[in-house]
């Protein structure tokens, strides 16, 4: 095997220096010689880390760990077969490059080629393998979800990306690291100490153009995540707009901010 992967990167002068973007022209090429064996492409990946140098994001960029998915791609076949061109399997999710953009992809790519509910399920497997961790390919799956349900996708589909083993592990290492932090404790800095936070917002005034401060005191005011700051809504004691309870029912939860007064924690995140 490092005979076939010597021969194509000597075929094609490639570099340890070459960018992801310029190996992903290759995916197909060199795929198509290592096959579906996966020995073969653990041997070929390791040939790339400890014979070319390569770093890792460069190797599984270049070489996933497995194939899957059906973005429709045309393959060569001999001439006088009788046989037309074969559509096969090159939808590919790696290590190094599963991050929010090729989930939306895929999820694009799901619905642009309507794979079936079996394929949708080694999608997710290759997701899950992949992964750092549990927590990790949890949060993977979660994405491919939300995308799914954006492309207004069939809940059969959506539930082929559903794994609950993927989601007691993942649970499970959040409460030990939960567990953890409690143990050891977290020493914060005096500058984000709940009283540092409320001084700071008490004396902002929301007539002036808010800065990244005031975006982090707001979201330690509501304890709040980024990506609920934008749709997060504060009325009548209730709080609706999570980015958890996207494509569920929306039901308000009880107001619970360190800024204990409706109306200025409300103006607050207006602001922001």
């Amino acid at each position: 095997m490092s005979a076939i992967t010597t021969k194509f990167f000597t075929d094609h002068k490639l570099t340890n220096e070459i960018s992801l973007k310029e190996l992903s022209q290759y995916v197909p090429e060199i795929l198509e010689l290592l096959t579906d064996d996966k020995e073969k492409r653990r041997q070929a990946r390791n040939r790339l880390l400890n014979g070319y140098k390569f770093s890792k994001e460069q190797v599984f960029a270049l070489i996933s760990l497995q194939r899957v998915g059906r973005c429709k791609s045309q393959v060569p076949v001999p001439e006088g077969s009788g046989l037309e061109a074969e559509e096969v399997n090159t939808c590919q999710v790696s290590n190094s490059t599963c991050t929010e953009k090729t989930i939306k992809e895929t999820a694009q790519c799901i619905v642009r080629d309507k794979l079936s509910e079996k394929d949708v399920k080694a999608i997710s497997r290759t997701l899950i393998e992949t992964a750092s961790d549990f927590v990790v390919a949890l949060s993977r799956l979660s994405r491919l979800r939300r995308e799914l349900r954006t492309l207004n996708v069939s809940e059969t589909i959506i539930s082929a990306t559903f794994n609950s083993e993927v989601t007691r592990l993942s649970n499970k290492i959040q409460k030990e690291r939960s567990d953890q932090r409690e143990d050891k404790g977290i020493d914060f800095p005096d500058h984000f100490s709940l009283e540092s936070v409320t001084e700071r917002l008490n004396l902002y005034n929301v007539s002036n153009i808010p800065d990244k401060q005031a975006l982090a005191d707001v979201m330690i005011m509501l304890c709040i995540r980024p990506a609920e700051i934008k749709n997060l809504r504060i009325s009548n004691g209730g709080v609706t707009g999570y980015a958890k309870n996207r494509g569920q029912q929306d039901i308000p939860r009880v107001f619970r901010s360190l800024e204990k007064n409706e109306k200025r924690a409300r103006e607050l995140l207006i602001w922001i």
